[in-house]
Parts: structure tokens; C-alpha cells; sequence
């Protein structure tokens, strides 16, 4: 059975290292210009090539983001970024815009051209134009069906096909949303959408205007552009069986708790299938179960099977379901005392029951029985945020491995 890619997103360094650690084949990044998603921390020039660097020892690719649609005044400026990720060497430059995508094949021709979902790839012929033009990948719009897909694989030969199989849905065609520019005057093309597909809205009568009235009988209003979260974790054959070679994981805003729970869930599952087809099967609702531990917006296949539905929005909230708590990193374990060096991301106490979620092996369940601060002084908990801890852990542990709970106060959708 072919090699399927895990690509994933990172948000800065240290989401870098855990996505590499906790199993992507590939992780894809944005610089501090030319990308969409200016929200996220995104990376300095220096954490770029030490990121780079980290992936390629550990043999993970890193491809970066260039896939604004460029104005006139962009364009200079495009050249320089350009010219600096020659230098830094990554795998693949994902591009939307043409005048981009010239550039870059100018300045930089060695580095693969990977063209962006944002590029509104739709049908094979336009898919074949940038093949034609030398790129060795294509993401597929996210308005397209497998059934879609699987024409598209057959008319264009060799050329990698990515898709996004997990993550937030935007309510726009691609991406391609003027909404967030015109109120409040952030371009969702440049970087810096401002998410209004999750504000509330009322509906206002124009002889009216001082009444507003609730789409749907609620008197919070209405959340009427919110999709849920895309997830494909249970639909992997599907997948693979359209011709689909890099399975993509939004999220260039998300927390490394977020990216190290979804990569382990979609890193056993890929694994599981690829094995004994069999074992995947047999394990679908343990996949949904771990994946689900990261925060989510409930759950949709969206454009695969058939346009969406009603059943695919969220009318009530714009709420994500939490069901677990991120509460440390593991920095260190010596493995003679059986401690853990641990820096508290949530306040945990001794007496607690925790989860030990691990990057290389089964995950376990234990109770905090001894906890030491950085002085060496016994504590029941910690006080202070990112606060340095020693504790007793009941199995070895890495570096990037990661503490979680059940949360004390979940939130679900109503």
C-alpha cells in the first residue's frame, strides 16, 4: 500500500517541534509576511531555519506558506521574502497567487511549488494548468466530493494531491471571504480574517432599525455562518481510495495541545490502515474518542459526501466542545528517580488523577502523588503559571510528552 502524508500545522517553534515529535510527515508554516494566518505567532526568520533544521534532522519536511493574493504593492516585497526561503531551504512554497507563483519559480526554482487551496482548485483541467507549469502538487478545494477527487487523480497523472481532512470549516468558497474586510476592516485574503462567520447575528427591518429579531427563536440570536469541524479520521480508505496523498490538518492558530492530540489520533489511525486495513476498522470509535480530546466545534464530513446540510451548522453557539484540560509539558525525566521535570500549563494538584498523553507509545492514567517546586520544596500544587515542577510519574516519559485531565468544567454544545 502506497505512503500516505500526515501534514500538519504549526503555529510557532515549539508547535514545530511537538508536530515533528508526535508524528507528521511533513509540517507546513507561515513567515512573518505572505501568509494567511497574520493572527498566528508565526516565525521569525531565525525560528524558520532552526525549525527547518529540526524537521530535516529528524526527516520531516517543511513546507512554507506564500499564499496571499497579492496586490501591486506586494510585489517587491514578495521577491525578498522569496529570496530569503532560498536560502533557508524548504521542502515546498505553497502559493495561490499566479504573479507568486512566477516569482518564486524564477527566484527559487529548486524548492517544490505547491498550489494553495485558496487558488480555488476545482476541476482537473486547472489542475493540469499548474502542473503544466511545473508544480508537483495540487490542494483541493474544499468544495469538492471524493467522487470529485477521484476524477481529478485520474486525469492528472502523477501529481500529489492534498486535502484537508480535519479542522475548522470556513463559511466562504475556499477561504476567499470579503466579509471580515468590509466589517471590520481586516482582509481574510491577506492574513487577517477576524472570523465574523462566528459572531452572532439578528435580523433588522428596514422601517425598524432599532428591532432586532432572532433568526432562530433564541434569544441569544444566531450563529448562522458557523459550520462545524471538519473530520475524516473514521473515512481514511475513502480517502486514500480517491487518489488523496497528503491528508491536511488545519490549524496554523492552534495550541500544541490542540496539534500533538489531533497528530497522535491521525498518526495511529494512517498507521492502524496501512498495517491491516482490519485493525483500522475495528478501532474507528477509539479514533473519534482521542481525537475529540482536543477542542472542536462539533463534528461534519463537509463537501466529501455531498454538500452540507443543516445538520453541518451550529445554530446556537459559536462555542468549542472542551472536554480536556491542558495542564503540562514534560521538559525532562531522569529516569533513576522515576521524576518528570514538568512545566505546569494548567494548574494541577497532588491527589489528582491525570493523563499522561505520550508521543512514542501507549498513553496512561495515574494519580499526582509527589510534586517538588524548582527549589526542591515539597508542594501540594503550584501556584504560578509555566511554573518549573518535579513530579513522580509512574512510567517513563520524553521531552514533548504532555499532562491532561478531564476537565473540571467542560463546555458542550447546546
Amino acid at each position: 500500500m502506497r505512503k500516505i502524508e500526515l501534514l500538519v500545522p504549526a503555529s510557532s517553534l515549539e508547535v514545530l517541534k511537538i508536530a515533528v515529535i508526535f508524528g507528521a510527515d511533513a509540517v507546513y508554516i507561515g513567515g512573518e509576511a505572505f501568509g494567511l494566518r497574520a493572527k498566528a505567532k508565526n516565525f521569525s526568520h531565525d525560528d524558520m531555519k532552526e525549525g527547518i533544521v529540526f524537521a530535516h534532522e529528524h526527516g520531516v519536511k517543511v513546507y512554507v506558506t506564500v499564499n496571499i493574493l497579492a496586490h501591486n504593492y506586494d510585489l517587491a516585497g514578495v521577491r525578498e521574502y522569496l529570496t530569503e526561503l532560498k536560502e533557508l531551504k524548504p521542502d515546498a512554497l505553497i502559493i495561490a497567487d499566479p504573479g507568486i507563483y512566477m516569482y518564486a519559480k524564477e527566484i527559487c526554482p529548486e524548492i517544490e511549488r505547491h498550489i494553495s487551496t485558496q487558488a480555488n482548485n476545482t476541476n482537473y483541467m486547472s489542475a493540469l494548468f499548474w502542473k503544466n507549469l511545473g508544480a508537483t502538487r495540487i490542494v483541493m478545494a474544499r468544495e469538492l466530493s471524493l467522487k470529485e477527487i477521484k476524477e481529478l487523480h485520474d486525469k492528472i497523472g502523477d501529481t500529489e494531491i492534498e486535502a484537508f481532512v480535519h479542522g475548522a470549516m470556513c463559511i466562504s468558497y475556499s477561504g476567499r471571504c470579503l466579509l471580515s474586510n468590509y466589517l471590520s476592516g481586516r482582509d481574510a485574503n491577506k492574513g487577517a480574517c477576524s472570523h465574523p462567520c462566528r459572531w452572532q447575528y439578528y435580523v433588522t427591518e428596514k422601517t425598524r432599525p432599532n428591532e432586532y429579531m432572532p433568526i432562530v427563536e433564541d434569544e441569544r440570536g444566531t450563529y448562522i455562518f458557523n459550520s462545524k469541524d471538519l473530520n475524516m479520521i473514521q473515512h481514511i480508505p475513502e480517502l486514500v481510495d480517491a487518489g488523496i496523498f497528503s491528508l491536511k490538518i488545519e490549524g496554523r492558530i492552534k495550541t500544541c495541545f490542540y496539534v500533538g492530540t489531533v497528530i497522535k489520533a491521525y498518526r495511529e489511525a494512517i498507521d492502524d490502515y496501512l498495517k491491516d486495513p482490519a485493525l483500522y476498522e475495528s478501532k474507528k470509535d477509539y479514533y473519534m474518542q482521542e481525537v475529540s480530546k482536543a477542542s472542536y466545534r462539533g463534528y461534519t464530513t463537509g463537501f466529501y459526501y455531498g454538500k452540507p446540510n443543516e445538520e453541518d451548522q451550529v445554530y446556537t453557539t459559536s462555542s468549542y466542545i472542551r472536554t480536556y484540560d491542558f495542564i503540562g509539558m514534560v521538559l525532562d525525566y531522569d529516569k533513576a528517580t522515576g521524576y518528570a521535570t514538568v512545566e505546569q500549563r494548567n494548574k494541577f494538584v497532588v491527589g489528582e488523577k491525570i493523563e499522561v498523553m505520550r508521543h512514542d507509545g501507549e498513553d496512561f492514567t495515574m494519580t499526582v502523588e509527589e510534586m517538588y517546586d524548582d527549589k526542591g520544596e515539597s508542594v501540594t500544587e503550584a501556584p504560578h503559571p509555566q511554573q518549573i515542577l518535579k513530579v513522580k510519574v509512574d512510567k517513563p516519559v520524553e521531552a514533548f510528552d504532555m499532562f491532561r485531565r478531564e476537565a473540571k468544567n467542560p463546555v458542550t454544545l447546546e
